[in-house]
């Protein structure tokens, strides 16, 4: 179960992208990620990282049901599995808020990203 909630709000850290914003043939963003998912309240493991993706300016993970996309001002959005997450990325960083309820484990954090 710890698993399964790490890994919602890795990706939902990963990005809270899903925001109303359209898919660019390209964004500033685009490109590899390494997000760090720091949790402050509940029982889902305490820091994990995960690489993910971002392609004209949608959120994606090789191993996870990723929804998400990034703004051309650098707005995240991403969910995951249960876990949401948003916050802004700026130039070759990033960072944002994210929270889960997945698989009864309710847990909130922190997020933070840097481009690979």
């Amino acid at each position: 179960m710890r698993v399964a909630c790490v890994q919602a709000v890795l990706f939902s850290c990963a990005l809270t992208v899903g925001f109303a914003v359209p898919a660019l043939a390209g964004t500033n963003y685009d490109g590899l990620w390494n997000v760090k998912i720091v949790t402050k309240t509940g029982s889902c493991d305490p820091v994990t990282q995960y690489p993910l993706t971002v392609s004209h300016g949608k959120v994606s993970a090789a191993d996870a049901d990723v929804t998400g996309s990034v703004g051309n001002q650098g707005y995240v959005k991403v969910s995951i599995r249960g876990a949401y997450a948003n916050g802004q990325l700026s130039g070759n960083a990033g960072s944002g808020k994210w929270n889960s309820a997945s698989a009864g484990m309710p847990c909130s954090g922190r997020w933070e990203a840097s481009r690979q």
